[in-house]
């Protein structure tokens, strides 16, 4: 029966690649505005004859069709020029971000073979640069200037390649998916006819570009006349400054992953501020929950839409499900929706067959959707995009997820987790065994096992869990300082708990269901647990405590070498504001790693505002607010506001 739910044909331009969608709309508003940035803003004629210039000066260095560029580039106007005149330019873009680790950079130069590669001049020293040409959009602008701002005849074709984005892989190193323009010009169109979104429609570009979903943001955007508002790496951490921007901007499309949602949740119920203007939030990267922040925000925001898409790198976006109706009404974890046009998806047994409706399978995608494969990997493309059965199409391919899901009764697809050791943390796809490669490395480690742990619910973080070699010593700082020379940010632990050996199953194989719970008592050699010494750094150990989800924290240990990050930084900051009644930067907790500096900062906020300082109270004649203070873990925030406000006026009457 469900075999129907995959009739999905749709017509669209088969013959039009991503760039000349783009150049279409050019033609229509040339002078609206395409893209702003920090008070700066650039129409889309001033976009198109910029890209154009850029992509006459990359042909001249011999890029065309199937050559591979890479772009290195912070978030700004240079960034997108860079994206979209490669694409003019007839090749395929591959992003290196410049907070990678430089073996990872260097890995993927090399693997990609790309004989240009675009910068700027500040990021010059820290970039592989052999057997490669260097272009600085900055420094060489004069140069690209002189070129011709008339549109590139490029003769790409849609089933050239449009970009290669690496994804962890399960081998230790990241693997590259090559994305055709033909899928991706079907991805767009789909978005673009399935939107609410009119031209001119203000859409947020939030995702890095090593993340497929900016590609669906920046061209969903230009292929229909909005204005892409971009925002810098610091807004972008920083949840607060973020709504400020949202409000500010009058942003009324925003994609974004379910952590980030979350977190804008919470800051507005915290604020008590809500960006109305917004009409649609499209979230996917990982399973979306509707949390009673999230429930509560979506009640403000009345003339809003929430999608749930799901898809893999290798084929983007390939479902989505619209949640219509009351939000009371909406499930916790909702499904995935439906395939999109021109994509078909099957849930399937062992043997290949497709299973009942309600039954569980693994998740299938087939159509247009697909990814040509893995970058210089024809075993693993072979392996997971195999010969589509149920198709009479000798070149029909089904790409194999890894996923469960099933079919509810209402034709909607229901996700129910990963068939492997991948998971998706903070929207990032996270192969295990790549980690645990890496891990394995180290001189000290004998064995390595890494799972995501959800104790928490809604709060899915790492855990290693290593065995160390009995003539060498380590400590978890070490580990941890290894891993960020080889892995991004967001594939560094949380939690590392050194064991003596690994639990096993029967068979012998490592029992990952009974693995501990990491809970700050582990082995954790050279940890300093310096006690608290003053009133404000009481506050900030059970603060930190609470969000890092430990029992001790010393008021000298690093922030970010207990296994915190930005969006941990985020909620940091948020109770500070609670408790102290006073607004510090996320800023302030990427320059103050420790309690002890963080401190030092609230007490010259304090001072500045002309708040009593906390710091000089006698906490011996403080009697049941000191028992109160210690016990703090336990209050409501309601409790904390109460208790920290008695005490400041006891200060100020004695005064």
């Amino acid at each position: 029966m469900y075999m129907k739910w995959n009739e999905t044909q749709a017509e669209f331009p088969q013959e039009k690649c991503i760039h000349q969608l783009f150049e279409v709309q050019v033609e229509q508003t040339p002078e609206a505005i395409a893209v702003v940035f920090e008070g700066q803003k650039m129409t889309y004629w001033e976009l198109n004859y910029r890209a154009n210039q850029l992509a006459h000066h990359l042909r001249t260095l011999g890029i065309t069709s199937e050559v591979l560029v890479g772009i290195c580039v912070e978030r700004s106007f240079e960034m997108l020029v860079g994206l979209l005149s490669i694409l003019k330019a007839g090749g395929a873009y591959v992003p290196l971000d410049p907070g990678y680790p430089q073996e990872r950079l260097d890995f993927m130069a090399a693997d990609a073979q790309m004989p240009v590669l675009l910068t700027t001049k500040k990021l010059l020293a820290c970039l592989p640069k052999q057997g490669r040409r260097v272009v600085c959009l900055d420094k060489d602008w004069e140069v690209i200037s002189q070129e011709s701002m008339e549109n590139p005849a490029s003769g790409v074709k849609p089933d050239n390649l449009a970009y290669v984005i690496y994804t962890s892989g399960s081998t230790g190193k990241p693997k590259g998916v090559a994305m055709r323009q033909l899928s991706l010009t079907n991805l767009i169109l789909w978005q673009i006819q399935h939107s609410t979104a009119s031209e001119g429609t203000k859409t947020l570009q939030f995702a890095s570009v090593n993340f497929d979903v900016s590609f669906q943001e920046i061209f969903s955007t230009w292929c229909s006349g909005g204005t892409l508002v971009l925002l810098s790496e610091k807004v972008r951490r920083d949840t607060v400054v973020l709504l400020s921007l949202l409000i500010e901007e009058n942003i009324e499309r925003l994609f974004l992953p379910f952590v980030a949602l979350q977190q804008l949740a919470e800051v507005t119920y915290a604020f008590g501020k809500f960006p109305t203007s917004l009409r649609e939030i499209i979230t996917a990267g990982e399973q979306l929950k509707i949390t009673p922040a999230i429930a509560s925000l979506f009640r403000k925001l009345e003339d809003c839409t929430l999608y749930n898409q799901y898809g893999p790198s290798e084929s983007h976006a390939v479902t989505c499900f619209t949640l219509t109706g009351s939000v009371s009404s909406w499930p916790v974890l909702p499904p995935i929706g439906h395939p999109i046009a021109n994509t078909q998806l099957y849930l399937l047994n062992q043997s290949l067959q497709p299973v009942p409706i309600g039954v569980s399978g693994e998740l299938y995608i087939g159509g247009a959707c697909l990814a040509r494969g893995y970058l210089n990997r024809p075993d693993l493309t072979k392996e997971k995009f195999i010969s589509n059965p149920f198709s009479n199409k000798f070149e029909a391919r089904l790409y194999k997820t890894g996923d469960l899901a099933r079919y509810l009764p209402d034709s909607n697809i229901e996700f129910l987790g990963r068939v492997d050791y991948q998971v998706k943390i903070r929207g990032f796809r996270i192969e295990l065994g790549e980690i645990e490669a890496v891990l394995s490395k180290h001189p000290a480690v004998r064995q390595a096992v890494v799972i995501a742990r959800e104790d928490v619910p809604g709060d899915k973080r790492l855990v290693a869990y290593v065995v160390l070699n009995q003539v060498l010593v380590t400590t978890v700082s070490d580990l941890r300082h290894f891993l960020k020379e080889h892995l991004p940010e967001y594939m560094i632990p949380f939690a590392f708990m050194i064991l003596k050996t690994l639990p096993l199953t029967p068979s012998g194989k490592v029992d990952r269901s009974v693995l501990p719970m990491p809970d700050g008592s582990e082995l954790e050699l050279g940890r300093s647990l310096e006690a608290p010494r003053n009133s404000i750094e009481e506050v900030l150990v059970v603060i930190w405590s609470e969000v890092l989800g430990l029992k001790q924290v010393g008021i000298y240990e690093n922030f970010f070498e207990l296994g915190g990050h930005s969006l941990l930084a985020t909620q940091i900051i948020s109770r500070i504001r609670n408790a102290f009644h006073l607004e510090l930067p996320l800023g302030s907790l990427f320059e103050q790693h420790t309690i002890a500096a963080l401190a030092l900062v609230l007490t010259q906020s304090m001072s500045n505002k002309k708040y009593s300082n906390i710091n000089t109270i006698d906490r011996n004649n403080l009697g049941h607010e000191e028992y109160l203070l210690a016990k703090l873990a336990q209050l409501s925030d309601e409790e904390v506001d109460l208790l920290l406000e008695n005490m400041l006026s006891k200060e100020k009457s004695s005064e």
